[in-house]
């Protein structure tokens, strides 16, 4: 009854003073400069006691009389707006961030991670909370305690780690940083070691097809890292960390205020592991001896009165690696094993320069309309050897996106245009001791233009129809359709449907540069070469459903989604006959489904519990048959625990994070017997405690892999690593062994 007679007050305005109504929403501006609606927001008239706040979608209805002349907009946070009214004609507000409030106390928890409701695209953002859950020393290693990426080790040598999501690994991602294409081509391999953990702000992760602004290339989803920006972060930063496997690292980043406009940061990340370690004893390193250099200048400019944005980023690095046997030294054993044949050892290293600008600008009268161009440019240049085979690639890379952006009529109809360019320049070389060799230069030119109509009915429907054109010089032209549709059944149920086609020409030798860490010789089918491979196309079809429900007076989501990619053409990379790796076009059918499930809910206070389930199902059509792809669990458990202890008036306080994934068991390529047909599923359980000690100071001790799981034999032939088969890549289990860690963080 309580309930009942507080809705009759609230409509009592609505029908003591008119029928007559205002009505709009109420927006501002996330870090690519999207419009979103700002819930929860105060609107009311001056001089009364008329007044509404926004729904969750940022819209409002307040009534209205020609008495009434100005409206006040209220947001914590926000600079408070007074905006004259002369008519009712429907308004759209963009409210700027109040960055001169000295503090802003937030009393409603935000969540580490969390899935969006309201857009789309199925979207998950994963907070920096979210990233300290875990030694997240860079991004390949963000994924940890997020079930909807797998990870896993990619050989045996480099000690590199590769993700997969729907089943399907890296090259099928669109992997960006700030929406801009990060590890692509040459960086496949170790790309996503070169973005610091540190650096990452948060990270959005879309599953299934992206949108057609980002380009043609996403098949199974977008990753996008968000970076931390000079004019809001810390004005200093420093992160010590250091592990039992003789990893030490260092960041620090520090942010200073140029001028009104203009602000920069620069940021610095270093690691370094020197210790030998061989758990298994077969003779070789468990992890490389390493050594990365990473620097960062950074510069954002900000004119909230013209409606300027712009940053501009320099990144450089060196990364170099050392694998292979333990007695191995570069200088004195790098010439003499190609003769002794006793030693074997092997050199990645790398260097890296990027460069990338965004310009911005927000119309004055129309902050619904706005215009940005993103370019970068960047070199990667990296030699590497293992034993007696060479694989040096030298990457040049150029991008070019603009992109419009409006309404037709009212704020239900919005529309994204723009063109993009992009130019890749590779140079490999391979010189392999089982007689295959490669040298030559390829380029890659592609230029599209593409429109995005979005409907809104500012209610319980949203569709984005999105569609590109591009004409590129290996693959033709051709054209990209994709839509997402959104639909609000009921109050807390949410159904998202995507469809939409992609393509990309796969650099095989860049993607799958474990092979040179193995015996394995290189093979095409009916005499033909690298250059008689077709670029790959795929189709993927998602549905997913999102539920709110309450739990102890707590809030809870659950989140369900299935998704399927089938390849009208793919580059199949056959292991299945030991001591060779064939590459071909398809010729049969290859899909990958995905079902996940996934809870996550408020125990009690301060005690957070995810819970998902995830089923793989991914075939290939290799030459003799369709088979299920190797070393691809079908089945996967996952938990992830968090706990905050209450907060004292000095705000010290605890964190306590554990995840459990149970992997399934997976099939194992044909290895004359040295290994099982199949894996067997096993446990793995990370945890981590941090001590707050302050806003500014905090410590955080871990450990990995604490059930201690290995694979028993990671190298095939460790014996004889010269031999016809030796072979690092059928990797199915950890191959470090339980470690622990512990580290520093202090900001001002």
């Amino acid at each position: 009854m309580k309930k009942i007679m507080q809705s009759l007050l609230l409509l009592i305005p609505l029908f003591s003073i008119s029928q007559e109504s205002l009505r709009g929403v109420i927006e501002t501006t996330n870090s690519q400069k999207e419009h979103i609606g700002l819930p929860g927001v105060s609107v009311h008239w001056l001089n009364t006691s008329v007044g509404v706040t926004t729904n969750k979608k940022g819209r409002f209805q307040i009534p209205y009389t020609p008495k009434n002349k100005k409206l006040i907009i209220s947001y914590i946070g926000y600079k408070t707006d007074t905006i004259d009214i002369k008519n009712t004609q429907e308004l759209q507000l963009l409210l700027e961030e109040n960055i001169s409030l000295d503090e802003v106390q937030v009393h409603n928890k935000k969540k580490a991670t969390s899935i969006s409701f309201l857009t789309a695209t199925n979207s998950i953002k994963i907070s920096e909370n979210e990233l300290l859950k875990a030694a997240c020393c860079n991004l390949s290693e963000s994924f940890e305690t997020n079930p909807s990426i797998d990870v896993n080790y990619s050989n045996a040598l480099s000690g590199n780690k590769e993700i997969k999501m729907l089943g399907l690994t890296s090259p099928y991602l669109l992997i960006t940083q700030e929406n801009i294409p990060s590890v692509r081509g040459a960086s496949q391999a170790y790309g996503m070691n070169f973005i610091p953990g540190t650096w990452i702000k948060s990270i959005q992760l879309t599953k299934g097809i992206g949108s057609v602004v980002n380009g043609f290339e996403s098949i199974s989803g977008q990753i996008n890292a968000e970076l931390r920006k000079p004019k809001t972060d810390h004005p200093f930063f420093i992160n010590l960390f250091s592990s039992m496997s003789g990893r030490m690292e260092a960041n620090t980043y520090m942010n200073q205020k140029i001028s009104e406009n203009w602000s920069t940061g620069l940021y610095l990340h270093g690691n370094k592991r020197k210790t030998k370690i061989d758990h298994n004893k077969d003779g070789f390193l468990d992890a490389p001896l390493a050594e990365q250099i990473n620097f960062m200048n950074r510069w954002q400019y900000i004119n909230p009165t013209s409606g300027w944005v712009s940053f501009i980023d320099v990144k450089y690095l060196t990364d170099d690696k050392q694998l292979g046997d333990v007695s191995f030294k570069p200088k004195k054993d790098k010439s003499t094993q190609f003769e002794e044949e006793d030693t074997y050892g092997a050199e990645v290293n790398t260097k890296r320069f990027e460069a990338a600008t965004k310009l911005g600008y927000v119309f004055k009268d129309k902050p619904y309309q706005n215009f940005g161009i993103q370019t970068a440019f960047s070199t990667h240049d990296q030699n590497a050897y293992f034993g007696k085979n060479t694989y040096n690639i030298k990457h040049e890379s150029v991008y070019i996106n603009t992109v419009f952006q409006s309404i037709i009529e009212s704020t239900q109809h919005k529309f994204k245009t723009g063109l993009n360019f992009s130019y890749d320049r590779y140079n490999e070389l391979i010189d392999t001791y089982y007689d295959y060799t490669y040298s030559g230069n390829s380029s890659e030119r592609s230029f599209g233009s593409f429109f995005e109509y979005t409907y809104d009915n500012l209610d319980n429907f949203t569709l984005v129809a999105g569609v590109r054109v591009d004409a590129h010089n290996l693959i033709g032209t051709f054209v990209t359709p994709r839509l997402h549709l959104r639909y609000e059944p009921w109050e807390q149920g949410v159904l998202k449907a995507a469809v939409g086609s992609g393509k990309r020409v796969s650099h095989i030798f860049a993607e799958n540069q474990k092979i040179f860490a193995s015996s394995r010789k290189i093979s095409f089918l009916n005499d033909e070469s690298v250059d008689d491979l077709k670029p790959e196309s795929a189709w993927n079809y998602g549905l997913t459903y999102l539920h709110h429900f309450e739990i102890l007076e707590n809030q809870g989501t659950v989140a369900l989604d299935f998704y399927r990619t089938h390849f009208s053409n793919q580059i199949i990379v056959d292991y299945e006959t030991p001591e060779k790796v064939s590459f071909y076009n398809l010729s049969g059918e290859s899909i990958a489904n995905s079902f996940q499930i996934e809870t996550a809910f408020e125990w009690i206070q301060n005690f957070e519990i995810r819970l998902a389930y995830k089923y793989l199902d991914v075939k290939e059509a290799y030459q003799d048959r369709v088979r299920q792809k190797p070393l691809q669990p079908k089945h996967r458990y996952f938990a992830n625990f968090a706990y905050e202890t209450p907060q004292n008036q000095q705000q010290a306080f605890w964190k306590f994070d554990a995840t459990y994934n149970w992997i399934g068991s997976q099939r194992i390529p044909n290895t004359h017997g040295e290994l099982p047909l199949n894996s067997k599923g096993y446990n793995l359980v990370n945890m981590q405690v941090s001590h707050i000690f302050s806003p500014n100071f905090e410590i955080y001790l871990g450990g990995e892999n604490l059930t201690g799981k290995t694979q028993k034999t990671t190298i095939l032939g460790a014996d004889t690593p010269f031999g016809t088969n030796f072979d690092t890549t059928v990797i199915y289990a950890p191959i470090v062994g339980r470690t622990f860690y512990g580290g520093i963080r202090y900001k001002i």
